[in-house]
């Protein structure tokens, strides 16, 4: 009997996420600097287009302006929700990245939402085994949170990120000019995920938040974008330095209220963003919290009349469809997304949390009794 032969070896990624402003203005060098005179497929999502036409033009003059060798003009793809729900997206980049030659010193260029960038980032992670990505996120939600990290998928079988994989791009090129051409739904969307990230991570900004509300709700240009660059950075920071960015354990330490809002999309149809159905969730396991003895009543308070007061909807009846059974299931789907053992996510006080590794459907039909009641009040 031979001993097995084992050996431990590891990759080194460099995780570049860059902060900027008109990054599509001909003096802003960071894309022409990525991109050199490598081939690029770069990819629009269509709903980014209907928003702001002139982006089209912005790019040509730009890739005129640098040389930049693109094998077609930009991609237009569908975007949002839509995109994750089959691999038709998925195929088409495929298909351009075969017809275009495009190989594995080559760019794809992706720009748009989170969903978008999932769709398009799996697509590059198994064509060749893996073409170089540049994301280029245009939402608050994907700024802030989905486009700063590593993973690509698509929905499948009813369930988000189904078929997916992990690939770090080469670069993040976050365009604090995207976020103007958001509606105010848009805007609000990602900052459920700001909220999320400074309750387990950083007090002081959980307050800042709290301070600014009034200027977040409106809409202001500049506090918003300095919001989303703090979230990226903890969310960043957390894929860099926690020990397991490829999710290899059971546990998800970023995903407070994404049991239930990965579940509450599927129930809803989609009737619900992912921002507004994080708040929801998010929402659900701070309660459940406060019942487990792990969080007060008054942080508890303070977090759900924060979300409120960014204007999202803490409740909806998916939250009680055929009794709660159906909200339920998105526990167990969950835990198996991961495998193991289940484990969520629970805070303990502001930047400090802990792990759990059982809720029960009593705590959970509780909670979402609570939402429904605070909502009819």
């Amino acid at each position: 009997m031979h001993e097995p032969l084992e050996l431990d070896f590891s990759v080194k990624y460099k995780h570049r996420i860059y902060f900027t402003e008109g990054a599509f203005n001909v003096g802003n060098l960071i894309l022409a600097q990525l991109l050199q005179s490598n081939k690029v497929l770069v990819a629009v999502d269509v709903g980014l287009i209907t928003a702001r036409p002139a982006l089209l033009t912005e790019i040509g003059a730009y890739v005129l302006a640098h040389k930049l060798s693109l094998t077609r003009p930009p991609f237009i793809l569908t975007g949002g929700e839509a995109c994750k729900s089959d691999d038709k997206v998925v195929q088409q980049i495929l298909s351009a990245i075969e017809a275009d030659k495009i190989c594995r010193h080559s760019y794809i260029v992706a720009i748009g939402g989170g969903a978008f960038l999932d769709a398009v980032g799996f697509a590059a992670a198994i064509a060749h085994r893996g073409v170089r990505l540049i994301r280029m996120p245009t939402t608050t939600l994907s700024q802030a949170d989905a486009g700063v990290g590593v993973k690509n998928g698509i929905n499948a079988f009813g369930k988000k990120n189904f078929t997916g994989a992990f690939a770090p791009p080469v670069a993040v090129v976050n365009d604090s000019d995207f976020l103007s051409s958001l509606d105010a739904r848009g805007r609000r969307d990602g900052l459920v995920e700001a909220v999320k990230v400074a309750v387990l991570k950083d007090g002081d900004f959980f307050e800042k938040i709290e301070k600014q509300t009034a200027q977040l709700a409106g809409g202001d240009k500049e506090i918003l974008a300095e919001v989303v660059r703090r979230s990226a950075e903890l969310h960043a920071e957390h894929i860099a330095t926690a020990g397991d960015p490829f999710e290899l354990g059971s546990a998800r330490p970023l995903d407070l209220g994404h049991w239930a809002a990965h579940k509450l999309e599927v129930l809803s149809a989609h009737r619900l963003s992912h921002g507004e159905a994080v708040a929801i969730g998010l929402a659900l396991d701070i309660i459940c919290a406060r019942q487990a003895g792990l969080f007060s009543t008054a942080l508890t308070e303070r977090v759900l009349t924060l979300l409120e007061k960014l204007g999202f909807n803490l409740y909806a009846d998916e939250l009680h469809l055929d009794g709660g059974r159906p909200l339920l299931q998105g526990l167990e789907e969950f835990r198996e997304h991961l495998g193991g053992q289940l484990t969520l996510v629970l805070p303990k006080a502001l930047g400090e949390s802990t792990q759990v590794h059982e809720l029960s459907a009593a705590v959970v039909r509780c909670a979402a009794d609570e939402l429904r009641a605070r909502v009819r009040r």
